[in-house]
């Protein structure tokens, strides 16, 4: 019923569904293709011919379907009620979350962050896949470098203290975070968190949702933890000034602190803490460790084709990117092609 299509020409060839039949049929098949596939986010797009549907699947797009616009406004309600959203609201955004149960995915609880953004033609849908499977949820899993694995380890034995995980949105650090926490065993600990959303369930730990519209945000939800007697905090992100500051109080008095924060580079992390108005003294202090996160593609285990680089200057060249990182003589390493 849905395809794969990577490029856009063969998408736009594609016949248009003009009847989605059973919509909740329809939106069942939709969610279970996306877990089928491993795809993180589903995106819903109105154009002024058609609706597109693609899945983003290791940070690219793939396209799976296009219906008309008569067809997606059941879908398009369907959604609303599933993520209880106001079905009558065209003109502003909504944000809401469905629970689903995957029969195809042996009964596998899903939980689903809905956005709807009204644009130009329409109203976009886009839809965070959220698996709980939370044996995922592991740093060995998560195929960091063995010495920065290590790093990590180190820095995650420390009693007190403050790290951060730095990258764009999308590259996974809450993932990071949740590993990390994962780590640690929640009965011998008070772990506590605060997060927007809840993204894993897991047992043992103390999640707590935070809630800017009523007033109940990082800063304020963090003033009230250290009361909770914990032994390790996450908060979900370092966004201003207060949060920042309670952060590293609470790093200085005996919690380990883990939280993200939007930097390019580690090393542009202190500077933002600098910006923040957080005394130099404090961020050296405080700070145990600062990692910098990118997601990068997966080899596939079926059509890549291992070789090896003979050209010396070539070889000299990578080398010379990868001192850091390897002492392997370049020539003795397998590199992947397709």
């Amino acid at each position: 019923m849905f395809r794969k299509i990577k490029d856009s020409a063969s998408f736009f060839s594609m016949p248009l569904r003009t009847d989605l039949g059973d919509v909740v049929d329809y939106t069942n098949r939709l969610f279970d293709f996306a877990l089928e596939t491993d795809a993180s986010d589903i995106h819903i797009e109105p154009t002024k011919e058609f609706i597109t549907v693609r899945f983003r699947q290791s940070g690219d797009f793939l396209f799976v379907d296009k219906i008309s616009h008569e067809e997606y406004a059941k879908l398009l309600s369907r959604v609303k009620i599933l993520a209880n959203m106001r079905i009558d609201e065209k003109y502003k955004p909504q944000d809401g979350k469905i629970s689903f149960t995957s029969e195809k995915m042996s009964g596998e609880l899903i939980d689903i962050r809905v956005s709807i953004m009204p644009i130009v033609d329409g109203e976009k849908i886009v839809m965070r896949m959220l698996r709980q499977n939370t044996d995922m949820l592991s740093l060995e899993k998560l195929d960091f470098l063995d010495a920065n694995l290590e790093k990590i380890r180190t820095s995650l034995a420390s009693k007190y203290g403050m790290i951060l995980v730095a990258g764009p949105t999308g590259s996974g650090k809450s993932t990071t975070l949740f590993s990390m926490l994962r780590s640690f065993d929640p009965l011998e600990h008070n772990i506590t968190t605060l997060e927007d959303p809840v993204e894993y369930n897991i047992p043992h730990i103390n999640q707590t949702q935070v809630k800017p519209q009523i007033g109940f945000d990082f800063a304020t939800g963090l003033r009230s933890l250290v009361r909770q007697d914990p032994d390790i905090i996450m908060v979900g992100e370092i966004r201003d000034r207060e949060t920042a500051t309670l952060g590293i109080e609470a790093a200085l008095t005996g919690h380990l602190v883990l939280s993200t924060i939007h930097t390019n580079s580690a090393a542009g992390t202190i500077q933002r803490l600098i910006n923040m108005n957080i005394e130099p003294f404090l961020v050296s202090s405080a700070l145990k460790m600062v990692i910098s996160q990118r997601l990068v593609k997966r080899l596939c285990p079926h059509c890549s084709i291992p070789y090896r680089i003979t050209d010396p200057v070539m070889q000299s060249k990578i080398s010379g990117y990868l001192s850091n990182i390897i002492e392997d003589d370049i020539a003795d390493i397998d590199f992947y092609k397709k």
